[in-house]
């Protein structure tokens, strides 16, 4: 079978309309696509994966709330009868500029506009042991990955007569205190009152230990005080150990440090700490600290006319966010929208509107009943009320009809059992080897959203 090389032109039917290539199918990049007038243009759409994650969710896969295919949808059936569009499976490893070319494992594809919305990547701040031995939550293999990890590890608590051993098995280390650290917390704690201990009637689950580890001062640094005092409570109900203000400074695969000298035993440290842009080499002028791509108010990469960067991947720095606008779904799913209107507009003769962004609020879950809503900057809540808003506005924003209805049924068993359905071992995590690096890998390719 003769498949393209990475030097030749991808197939794809030629066209008389313009082509847009966009990189990455995450919220940003699908919501563009969703909006854009594929009459007027010709559409290409690479993605590594040939499906859309609800990243949100990931932590409920990863303590078997949720089925991976729940919270994930096929690319090709969300634009299946879309006329002019094409999507290809591909790693993107380079832009070439000069050339209006994107150049990838599969081989090479012209553009005449070009939009980056391929999102974000882990910050593990340069630490190679992060990076290897500790747990991400940023696809759908790092969370089947974790779930393996959290039930391999109780099947083997049982057959320990060491009890060392068997603490550093039950022992969780979580670092990063914002959304994705409470929500992983919360939900290890759920699994540790209701649900382990009928499958593991053998072990003393108060035996097992949950750490969350934040280097700020308080829990939810990106929302309010009062969200943050309300996570903090809802935690220590589930007895989580709460450190603020430290910093997890080493981690050998079996012993997390602390920046105290504080030792902690554990296999599995889960890694929530901060993420970065994922900004492909070739567009070197101007990319940020943090790796994203500096852009102007129409989301317009710098020095560019034709290609553009939006969400987790796109800086606009301005006065009310001079560091660039919060790596949020929210960000990407209406700078998206707001492009492929311009866009559209462009062929009608309209000028571009800037970008400016709603913010409609932020929330984080702790488990059931508990989680902290903030809207529109203003209405702060917490409890039942907040939970259900959680529950609503996840609902809304999943792609597939199935799989909203597959999620709310699964919500319901589980609030009314205390049961979490996906406790299997299908695909057992093996710890790799490190391997001696000559390049970070996150900087020899894309890892689109």
């Amino acid at each position: 079978m003769n498949m393209v090389g990475e030097n030749e032109e991808i197939k794809i039917p030629q066209s008389e309309l313009p082509r847009v290539v966009v990189v990455g199918g995450g919220f940003g990049g699908l919501r563009f696509l969703k909006k854009l007038d594929s009459s007027k243009f010709q559409v290409v759409l690479l993605d590594r994966y040939n499906y859309h994650t609800f990243q949100p969710l990931l932590y409920q896969v990863a303590t078997a709330g949720l089925e991976p295919d729940s919270i994930a949808g096929p690319l090709r059936k969300s634009f299946q009868n879309r006329k002019n569009f094409y999507f290809r499976m591909a790693t993107v490893n380079r832009i070439d500029e000069k050339n209006q070319k994107v150049e990838t494992n599969i081989g090479t594809l012209k553009y005449d506009r070009l939009v980056l919305a391929c999102g974000s990547l882990t910050n593990f701040f340069g630490n190679d042991e992060f990076e290897h031995k500790s747990f991400p939550l940023k696809q759908v293999p790092h969370a089947l990955n974790l779930r393996s990890q959290i039930l391999q590890n109780f099947e083997k608590a049982v057959l320990m007569t060491d009890e060392n051993e068997m603490q550093r098995l039950m022992n969780y280390v979580i670092v990063g205190g914002g959304p994705t650290g409470v929500e992983v917390a919360g939900a290890l704690g759920e699994l540790k009152q209701h649900v382990l201990p009928k499958d593991f009637p053998e072990l003393n689950l108060n035996k097992m230990q949950i750490y969350l580890v934040e280097g700020q001062e308080r829990l939810l640094g990106a929302m309010s005080e009062y969200s943050g005092k309300r996570a903090f409570d809802y935690l220590k109900k589930f007895d989580v150990n709460i450190y603020v203000g430290k910093i997890v400074k080493a981690f050998d695969g079996e012993i997390v440090t602390l920046n105290d000298g504080m030792q902690i035993p554990t296999e599995t440290l889960v890694w929530a700490a901060g993420v970065k842009g994922n900004a492909i080499s070739g567009l070197t002028l101007d990319i940020t600290p943090d790796k994203r791509f500096k852009v102007d108010e129409y989301n317009r990469v710098a020095d560019f006319e034709n290609i553009y960067a939006i969400g987790d991947v796109a800086s606009m720095a301005n006065k009310e966010y001079p560091k660039g606008h919060p790596m949020l779904a929210p960000v990407a799913i209406q700078q998206g929208e707001l492009l492929a209107k311009n866009l559209n507009g462009m062929k009608k003769g309209k000028p571009w509107e800037a970008f400016s962004y709603t913010d409609k609020g932020t929330m984080a879950t702790v488990g059931r009943n508990k989680a902290v809503t903030e809207l529109l900057g203003k209405f702060k809540f917490g409890g039942f009320l907040a939970w259900l808003t959680w529950m609503f506005v996840h609902l809304i924003l999943i792609v597939e009809f199935r799989n909203k209805i597959v999620i709310f049924g699964n919500w319901l068993w589980n609030y009314f059992t205390y049961d979490r359905g996906t406790r299997l071992i299908i695909r057992p995590f093996v710890k790799a080897k490190a391997k001696k690096k000559e390049k970070p890998k996150e900087d020899k390719e894309v890892l689109v959203a």
